[in-house]
């Protein structure tokens, strides 16, 4: 039994082969684009125009799409999360993994222990035994009833590296549930942006449509009495046509809207009805809190989902190196044996006690190979985060840079907006006065229109562009520890 005992002492005391998972350093900046961001953005006039500031934050916004202060909206994100079969497809993808997980540990932290109960008819040749000239026994019946035990002493770690690679499967899967959830709130925000936009759009066509057809009514009536030329009336037509013929797409990206949003809620798109949630209902958020990319690093789910699928490539190469190692197995067994069935209670009357060593010496290079193709795994799994990370930061500076220029913009379209507001009333106050024809205040609400429709546009832009700026930077996700997701 020294030997049995100073195997066991191995197993207890042997390292894991194979390296040491450690979490790669953070990204080397302290900025997201070559120039720090302003403290705030220029502010316009009317809804959405507020100044946003940019404030140094220790974490992520939790639940962010709150910060539009819009009730439909909350509502529409809260359905999502509950009944996207997409998180449903997510949540089972976890519960895998940590069976799986489980199914291991069982395995790798305790022996198996089995029970047998069987019979068997035999006949004996008694000269087979060296024992000639002596009757051959008739045959007979043997019974058997045995508990074995059995256990693979882990004493270079490929156990515990395959138990780490899944639990670090565990972990790949959780933040990719993290990550569902961050881009379904994402992108039903943005859908809700769109659609109020494309709402808002369409109604604003229509009245310059409508505008512009009283200007071809005059214009015709015109034309008929000799005051203008075909051009004008042809001119006239040309612009009312294009101004129809901008509809139909409109109310196609529209009903397109409709349909993802319905999806993204987990519905059918012929159940679309979500009522209105129109753009100056969303308040744009005025205070925009910045992450380190350090912290990015540490708290975009997809960033993490990478890292685990890391820390993973790193557990097989363990495994890998293990397996040119020695394997130790101890096993066991107790039982009973009798010619009778009604005698298998009797009492024991076998047992066996044995250890068993495996080396392995000729593979045909196989082991040696998949050491190597373990390694360059963990080599692409590598390049894979890294690259995850640039692209997280790449989002994060684009959506900066979208913010300060959406302002701008959104800046220019209300002030131009504004001056057609104002060259309105001064237009409808001298048609009261008769200083003016119909045809020139028509044409002048047609101008009015026409910068609403386009402010219209820089509005929803800079409310998604906030939008992915809070989704870009991880949506206040927070790690949860690992045991506890394995409970």
């Amino acid at each position: 039994m020294k030997p049995l005992a100073l195997v066991a002492i191995l197993a207890l005391c042997g390292c894991a082969v194979g390296p040491d998972f450690r979490p790669p350093a953070a990204p080397d900046t302290q900025t997201y684009t070559r120039e720090a961001p302003p403290a705030a953005t220029v502010a316009a006039g009317g809804a959405a125009g507020a100044s946003q500031s940019f404030v140094t934050a220790p974490h992520a916004v939790p639940m962010w799409w709150t910060r539009f202060h819009c009730d439909a909206l909350n509502r529409l994100v809260d359905h999502a999360l509950q009944h996207s079969p997409t998180l449903a497809q997510a949540r089972a993808k976890l519960t895998e993994a940590r069976e799986n997980y489980r199914a291991q540990a069982g395995a790798t932290d305790f022996p198996k222990i089995d029970a047998t109960l069987g019979g068997a008819r035999q006949q004996v040749d008694i000269a087979a035994f060296g024992i000639p000239n002596v009757p051959n026994p008739g045959p007979f019946s043997l019974y058997n009833a045995s508990v074995g035990v059995s256990y693979a002493l882990d004493i270079f770690g490929g156990n515990r590296r395959a138990l780490e690679a899944l639990k670090a499967q565990v972990d790949y899967q959780s933040f990719e549930l993290e990550a569902a959830r961050l881009t379904l709130a994402g992108n039903v925000v943005l859908a809700a942006v769109r659609r109020a936009s494309l709402a808002q759009q369409i109604a604003l066509a229509q009245r310059l449509a409508d505008a512009q057809a009283q200007q071809l009514a005059i214009t015709e009536g015109r034309f008929a009495a000799g005051g203008v030329a075909q051009l004008d009336v042809r001119s006239q037509r040309t612009l009312l046509a294009q101004t129809r013929a901008s509809l139909a797409p409109l109310a196609t990206q529209l009903a397109q809207a409709d349909h993802q949003l319905a999806i993204l809620l987990g519905s059918a798109p012929s159940k679309a009805d979500f009522g209105a949630i129109t753009l100056d209902a969303l308040q744009l958020p005025d205070t925009l809190p910045l992450t380190l990319p350090s912290t990015l690093a540490r708290e975009r789910p997809d960033i993490r989902a990478s890292e685990a699928l890391l820390h993973q490539a790193s557990a097989n190469v363990g495994v890998a190196t293990a397996n040119l190692y020695p394997q130790f197995m101890i096993s066991a067994g107790i039982g009973s044996e009798r010619t009778r069935i009604e005698d298998v209670v009797n009492g024991l009357n076998i047992w066996n006690v044995g250890l068993a060593l495996t080396q392995p010496i000729f593979h045909g290079g196989a082991l040696q190979a998949k050491k190597r193709s373990a390694q360059a795994a963990y080599d692409a799994a590598l390049a894979g985060y890294q690259q995850t990370v640039l692209q997280a930061l790449q989002q994060v500076a684009d959506t900066l840079t979208a913010l300060g220029n959406d302002a701008r913009e959104l800046q220019a379209r209300d002030e131009a907006a504004r001056q057609a507001q104002a060259s309105l009333a001064i237009a409808q106050a001298r048609y009261s006065a008769g200083g003016v024809s119909r045809f020139d205040r028509l044409d002048t609400q047609r101008q009015a229109l026409q910068t609403a429709l386009e402010r219209t546009r820089a509005q929803a832009d800079r409310l998604a562009d906030t939008a992915a700026l809070f989704q870009a930077l991880g949506g206040g996700w927070v790690s949860a520890p690992l045991a506890n997701s394995l409970e």
